[in-house]
């Protein structure tokens, strides 16, 4: 039976899930993003200005022509894809692959350092028989060709770890080790690992010992409930507040971008998210 009491008590749990999704967040030591991807149903302007209500920082993996957008709100895109022939399957880790991908980093690091976006995205690429040992020797390599287009605009490459096991079954950057041996091999202040807390979680746990072992080659944060990739909540087997806490400890000055996909009201997941991870 639907009462008067009933529909008060409906009233205000619906204001103040609004209120969570619209009140800015109390600003912390992390500069914190959102991925795009993650919200594909809402037009790129109303997720810029959310955002910036929230109290993000910008929105990570944004296309060159959808660089601008943030700014009209105050927001940056804080990491860009500059080269669209390397893909997750597809990447740095065979040599074949190095003169596209570095043609294609020639145009997309200038258009970034241009619309102020500091980072890009690359890849390693699958294993498909191919030893980590050549992998990471073929990485570097590829690297070394891209890394003084980046020292001399001042953006970032971040190869992104990911987990084999459940996501991308055949990945070759799958481990934090190996990211760290390609990067100190490259010894570029310019190339750095994208840590993906979820994808690592997966692979293998221990992450705050890892990142603070590894800081110093580590660029950028994804973030993503484990299991399931879903909302930074009491479902979800990961401390976020702690790992938040330990980033920051570090005086970390990347960006933890968050890169679940929401379940419920999407801004309030995202919101809820930014608090747990202010610090």
């Amino acid at each position: 039976m639907i009462t008067r009491r009933t529909v008060i008590a409906s009233s205000l749990a619906l204001c103040a899930t609004s209120a969570i999704a619209a009140a800015p967040a109390r600003r912390g030591r992390l500069k914190q993003s959102v991925s795009r991807w993650c919200y594909q149903d809402m037009p790129l302007d109303a997720l810029c200005a959310a955002a910036a209500r929230i109290g993000l920082d910008g929105i990570d993996l944004l296309q060159p022509a959808e660089y601008a957008v943030p700014r009209r709100h105050g927001l940056r895109c804080t990491m860009g894809y500059a080269a669209d022939i390397m893909t997750i399957p597809n990447g740095l880790n065979r040599r074949e692959n190095h003169a596209a991908i570095e043609r294609a980093f020639r145009i997309g690091i200038p258009q970034t350092a241009k619309a102020g976006v500091p980072n890009v995205i690359a890849f390693s690429g699958n294993r498909r028989g191919l030893s980590d040992a050549e992998g990471a020797d073929n990485t570097v390599a590829g690297l070394n060709r891209l890394k003084r287009i980046a020292e001399d605009h001042d953006v970032t490459i971040c190869v992104e770890l990911l987990n084999s096991k459940v996501d991308h079954p055949d990945y070759m950057a799958d481990h934090t080790a190996w990211g760290v041996r390609v990067a100190k091999e490259v010894a570029s202040p310019r190339v750095k690992l994208l840590y993906d807390i979820y994808h690592m979680q997966i692979m293998e746990g221990d992450l705050i010992d890892t990142i603070r072992k590894n800081i110093d080659w580590i660029g950028h944060f994804h973030t993503g409930g484990v299991p399931g990739r879903h909302n930074l909540d009491g479902t979800q087997e990961v401390d976020w507040r702690a790992v938040a806490r330990s980033v920051a400890d570090l005086k970390f000055q990347g960006y933890f971008a968050h890169e679940f996909v929401p379940v419920g009201d999407p801004l309030t997941a995202l919101a809820q998210a930014v608090r747990t991870c202010t610090v």
